[in-house]
């Protein structure tokens, strides 16, 4: 009978642990479907919703600022409830947000929804990555970690957009919010039905009200000013150059207020003396930088040169999220069975995308699909083997108490280096496409060769089909405008992923180094430990 009490309760423990599994991915898949809803459906909202860009903006902003604000208080959140009761109640209210969302146009409650669908999204990505720690043993988090993955960071750089651009070319950007709602119910049966334990009692300290503000608007004011000083040329706008006075003040206030806390404020500083989550924690903002920022110009590029459907522009990243998942699963692998280290897969990931945006730099206006897609599937591969190792060296020697808050500063670390290398990119683009067709302008001389055999050429293609002299003359000059300016913008982008790829020839060496200097510091400790 024991051994039959056993093998029960063995199958029963599995069951569960597939149940819990299954239903966090999912939940995280309600977060990558919002978080990208504006990537594809930017232009269909403003049309249903009448919005100016400013207004717009905070749809952007409300959602992207709130998660950060989620990673920050999730923490708390899950000391003082039961972790399953938080991740369920913030997968309903994302469900519920989202549901409101499809079925209204009203620009102040559809900002009013992305607010409440970011802090949604941040507590339940920390609370599943949080539960996935806590309920599994060590030894199999690498394939738990690289499945976690799948929905957080995969689904929303690849599968998102997809599901997003055929949505966008067969329905409407309403059945993109739409699609969340039966996600959020499912995922939310599945953890509830995966009962587990009830986590053990603790002391709860009062909530840090004064540090909770400050780091609100400290994140506030840096989302806004990151995501949309580009189109306001940075500080040449008064309310760009004031926010980042506003932030940077608070941020300072913050740390002050923090340490005078003594350790019962809202951020652990504990989680620094652990120096490979101190290394993980800077690795994760050059990652966040490579991910979000490819990710912002591959679709980009084909959307504005190419001339994508927002469905193909989609499906273009698509086939790499095999390969992401490939390179996930081979890395939990090598960890798991083989007992590599960690960092041994971080050099394969860091070479692998800066030869993909290497690759992407020689796109041109006649490029397609075919010939992006070698370059496409290597960035696959090398985020899924960076990403796995960066998250397991972060959080492999956090104990129990420090790891929800650990957890949620690594990612606000990657959600802000996303916003960096988003904003960096974008500037990049604009100024390069005003130089660009300024100098390729200057060399379309009238009276040249050239330029005199281009319009030659083309205004008698024009008149042969039909169009009177002096309008197909007017027209050859706009086509040859149009022509300035589309590869003043391929040159632009092309600068882009050269910038991407330069900025891991620069960061390796650094990251090395601060790896090193990590190591060496642990050893001068230990020894002291030792005498």
């Amino acid at each position: 009978m024991n051994t039959v009490a056993r093998a029960t309760r063995s199958n029963a423990s599995v069951t569960t642990g597939v149940l819990l599994m299954a239903g966090i991915v999912l939940a995280t898949l309600t977060e990558a479907i919002a978080s990208t809803v504006l990537a594809l459906g930017r232009s269909d909202i403003i049309g249903d919703t009448y919005a100016t860009p400013d207004e717009f903006a905070w749809l952007d902003v409300g959602y992207i600022a709130f998660k950060l604000i989620g990673f920050m208080a999730a923490p708390w959140l899950l000391k003082r409830f039961n972790p399953r009761h938080v991740v369920i109640s913030s997968t309903l209210v994302m469900g519920l947000a989202c549901g409101i969302a499809a079925i209204t146009a009203r620009l102040d409650l559809l900002v009013a929804l992305r607010v409440i669908q970011g802090f949604a999204g941040g507590t339940l990505l920390v609370g599943g990555q949080a539960i996935i720690f806590r309920a599994f043993p060590r030894s199999y988090q690498p394939i738990l970690q690289a499945l976690f993955a799948m929905g957080s960071v995969v689904a929303p750089a690849t599968l998102a957009p997809a599901l997003q651009g055929w949505l966008i070319d067969s329905q409407s950007w309403t059945w993109i919010f739409f699609s969340v709602v039966p996600i959020a119910l499912a995922a939310s049966g599945l953890v509830l039905i995966a009962d587990g334990p009830m986590p053990a009692k603790v002391r709860h300290r009062p909530f840090d009200w004064i540090g909770f503000s400050l780091i609100s608007a400290t994140l506030l004011c840096f989302t806004y000013v990151l995501s949309q000083g580009s189109r306001w040329d940075w500080f040449e706008e008064p309310r760009i150059l004031w926010l980042t006075v506003i932030g940077a003040a608070a941020l300072l206030a913050l740390l002050g207020q923090q340490v005078l806390a003594k350790g019962q404020g809202l951020l652990d500083f504990t989680l620094f003396k652990t120096s490979d989550f101190s290394f993980a924690f800077i690795v994760s903002f050059v990652a966040g930088a490579a991910l979000f920022g490819s990710a912002f110009l591959i679709p980009a590029f084909a959307l504005s040169v190419l001339g994508f459907t927002p469905t193909d522009a989609g499906q273009l990243l698509l086939p790499s999220g095999a390969f992401f998942v490939g390179a996930l699963l081979i890395s939990a692998w090598l960890m798991q069975a083989r007992r590599v280290a960690p960092f041994a897969t971080v050099p394969f990931g860091i070479l692998m995308i800066m030869v993909a945006m290497w690759m992407l730099s020689g796109s041109t206006s006649e490029s397609g699909a075919d010939d992006m897609m070698a370059a496409i599937l290597l960035r696959g591969l090398g985020l899924g083997f960076l990403f796995l190792s960066i998250t397991l060296i972060a959080f492999s020697h956090l104990n129990s108490r420090n790891l929800a808050s650990g957890i949620g500063l690594f990612n606000t670390g990657r959600q802000l280096g996303g916003l960096i290398g988003v904003a960096g990119l974008q500037t990049l683009i604009d100024h390069n496409v005003v130089t660009n067709a300024a100098v390729l302008g200057a060399n379309v001389t009238p009276g040249g060769a050239a330029v005199i055999e281009r319009m030659t050429t083309t205004t008698a293609m024009l008149s042969a089909k039909g169009m009177e002299a002096v309008a197909a003359g007017r027209a050859a000059t706009s086509l040859l405008g149009r022509l300035v300016t589309s590869q003043s913008t391929v040159i632009a982008f092309d600068t882009a992923f050269i910038a991407v790829a330069l900025l891991f020839v620069i960061a390796a060496p650094i990251l090395v180094g601060i790896k090193i200097g990590f190591a060496r510091y642990e050893k001068v400790r230990a020894s002291r430990a030792v005498a």
